[in-house]
């Protein structure tokens, strides 16, 4: 800013009649002037330029051995470190009493950046090798710091006490409104819903607040932002202050955990050889303090679903959080292993990850750390595919179910974890052909009993199943194009709680897509993309419609948390029509806002995926352009599945504070 005053008065400007709020830059264009923001992220994550001895610590507490006993220490400890960063060569001393020639207890490690030697230290410190001899690590510059210090003691300047803003202060609105966050062009604006003025209230707006995407957190406390030096969280009554940074350059995606303690930051980066994979990076930050409590890097292929490296099965996010609003334990598939980690100290549980062959997808309950796991059949269906439960920490298998013939499953959750429906794809007798049953594990009830339901046309294709927010009802669309049915069913039927039975079934509707209010009771039946923007607006306790609509070309509905207000939105992938409705849960509309080039309509505590869709989207382009290169360089001589085949490699997810990483093998069937 000295700079800028110095040359308004060499030109005879004066700055006080300046407005700089009204002064933007083109997105992605600085000028060659750092932003305040990319400023502070930059002191954050410095440029890695090796001066001094920044990237070298010192281990503390080794065992002291004689020669004989060196190589086998040196061997040990460079285990330890090398999983946590690069060792440069000849970068481990160990010093040796010139006259026992035995080892003083201690070493120095150099890495290639001061980055993994901090992480080092961090991981570290305080490590146990054995009942005699736990590790002291510290950076080799602090030695210096520590001999600065003062010998009289000052007591440490107290800083007076700074009030901060109520995060939820929006719950508190006399008003009982709710906010939502919308982009159109350069401009994010955060709004009230304000139905009884037939329009919404502006809180706040900035332009160019974001390179990316904004992104609710679950509970609605932060708004989180994504840039090119990593990604940020705002947050306040009505300012909208910057709260945290978390340095990660080239950050694409981001993803809170239930209870918004921890936020995981992912980023892409292409190799310097055209066929490689891309790098993958990911960080896991405590969202309070913005330290990085875990990374993870590696190749794309190993955070693929199953470790097939396929770009198919591909998923975000790539850790799933489970416990609940705990945050209490997160977990990542590979090949034939999902490796689960607790929170508490950010390694393995029991420092070994679950092997299940061939393991394909699993999901968390939402309230509670029991994982669903479905394996597909193996050995050309000598051995039946099946679903199994698995309590977390302990491993324990609560229930099993053997499934034949399988095709496809997907897993749907009800929200309070009370019910797991399991949708199965099976061939027919002929193979030539599917249908699809559904399984249902009532998982609060004594021994986890299983209901199968069969639809009544069992060759009816399933359009989209929805569980009832909170409640004991789902919702099924089945059959074929352009009308199809919506079938409604029950957990508890009568005085009966052990039963599901079917309520009603609507024929012949233009819907397909299923959004129930989160306070559960209302559904809208919309038909989007080729169905033009359909609404129905149902009552399933009295099996009635209560209003339809249409919003044209609509692409995205959301509702507001409390049930109360829903939104439907036509977003810039039509060049026409940009913009959102408001109507009420009973489907009356209560006012229309057009918005050229609308990008995104969120409610608070609403996940975004579009970004990832895209990356997905460009990285299966890349991948299409690398098999013809691969084609011709092999003339033709293999195919390409043989050669993935071949380069398939397991992926073990190495725990940092390990000498030894075990994957232990779990029987089912015991």
């Amino acid at each position: 800013m000295a700079e800028v005053e110095a040359t308004a008065d060499r030109l005879g400007i004066d700055l006080s009649g300046v407005d700089w709020d009204s002064i933007h830059l083109p997105p992605g264009e600085d000028f060659g002037i750092t932003s305040d923001d990319d400023q502070d992220l930059l002191r954050d994550d410095p440029l890695e330029f090796e001066t001094g001895l920044q990237n070298v610590i010192v281990v503390d507490n080794l065992p002291i051995v004689p020669p004989e006993k060196f190589e086998k220490l040196e061997g040990v400890v460079r285990k330890i470190y090398s999983q946590i960063g690069t060792i440069k060569e000849d970068g481990l001393w160990m010093p040796l009493n010139p006259d026992t020639q035995k080892t003083l207890g201690y070493c120095f490690i150099e890495y290639t950046t001061q980055q993994e030697a901090e992480l080092a230290r961090e991981k570290t410190n305080g490590y146990k090798l054995d009942r005699s001899h736990i590790f002291s690590v510290n950076l080799f510059d602090d030695f210096d710091k520590y001999m600065k210090v003062p010998d009289e003691w000052t007591p440490a300047e107290i800083k007076p006490y700074e009030a901060k803003e109520n995060l939820q202060h929006w719950l508190t609105d006399e008003k009982a409104r709710d906010q939502f966050v919308i982009r159109a062009g350069t401009d994010t604006e955060v709004l009230w819903n304000d139905p009884r003025q037939m329009k919404p209230e502006l809180v706040y707006r900035r332009a160019y607040w974001t390179d990316s995407f904004v992104q609710w957190s679950p509970l609605g406390t932060y708004l989180a932002t994504v840039h090119r030096q990593g990604a940020a969280v705002w947050g306040g009554a009505t300012a909208f202050n910057r709260l945290q940074r978390y340095a990660h350059p080239q950050v694409k995606l981001i993803d809170f955990s239930p209870g918004e303690k921890y936020l995981v930051t992912y980023s892409s980066h292409e190799p310097s050889n055209p066929r490689d994979t891309h790098r993958v990076v990911l960080n896991i930050f405590d969202v309070r303090s913005g330290k990085v409590m875990r990374d993870f890097k590696g190749n794309a292929d190993e955070f693929a679903t199953g470790g097939t490296g396929g770009v198919a099965a591909v998923s975000w996010p790539v850790f799933r959080w489970g416990g609940g609003k705990d945050d209490k334990y997160f977990a990542r598939i590979g090949k034939n292993i999902i490796s689960v980690y607790e929170s508490e100290t950010f390694t393995l549980i029991d420092k070994k990850s679950l092997r299940v062959e061939n393991v394909m997808d699993f999901t968390w309950s939402p309230t509670d750390p029991i994982l669903a796991l479905f394996v597909p059949e193996l050995g050309g269906g000598n051995q039946p595919a099946r679903v199994s439960l698995v309590q977390i920490p302990s491993k324990e298998e609560l229930r099993q179910k053997n499934l034949f013939s399988v095709s496809d499953c997907k897993m749907y959750w009800q929200s309070n974890g009370d019910y797991l429906a399991v949708k199965v794809d099976r061939y027919t007798k002929t193979k030539k052909s599917t249908y699809t049953g559904f399984e249902l594990f009532r998982i609060k009830e004594r021994d986890i009993p299983i209901e199968v339901l069969e639809l009544e046309n069992k060759n009816d294709k399933i359009v989209a199943f929805a569980w009832e927010p909170k409640g004991h009802r789902f919702a099924v669309i089945h059959g074929d194009s352009p009308r199809p049915d919506i079938s409604f069913y029950t957990m508890r039927s009568g005085h009966s709680t052990g039963r599901v039975s079917k309520l009603t079934t609507l024929k012949g509707k233009q819907a397909n897509a299923l959004y129930w209010s989160p306070a559960g009771r209302f559904i809208i039946l919309a038909g989007l993309k080729g169905f033009n923007g359909q609404l129905e607006f149902y009552n399933v306790d009295e099996l009635e419609t209560m209003a339809t609509g249409e919003h044209f070309m609509a692409t995205d509905i959301e509702w507001d948390p409390t049930g109360r207000y829903v939104s439907t939105s036509v977003t810039s992938v039509h060049e026409m029509e940009n913009g959102f409705n408001i109507w009420s849960f009973n489907g009356k509309l209560l006012y229309r806002i057009p918005r050229d080039h609308f990008y995104q309509d969120r409610e608070k505590r609403k996940k975004q995926q579009e970004e990832w869709d895209r990356w997905v989207k460009e990285w299966k382009r890349l991948q299409e352009e690398e098999k013809v290169y691969r084609q011709k360089l092999r003339d033709g001589e293999a195919s390409d599945d043989e050669e993935e085949e071949y380069e398939a490699k397991e992926v073990e997810v190495e725990e940092v504070l390990e000498v030894t990483e075990e994957i232990v093998a779990y029987d089912f069937d015991q």
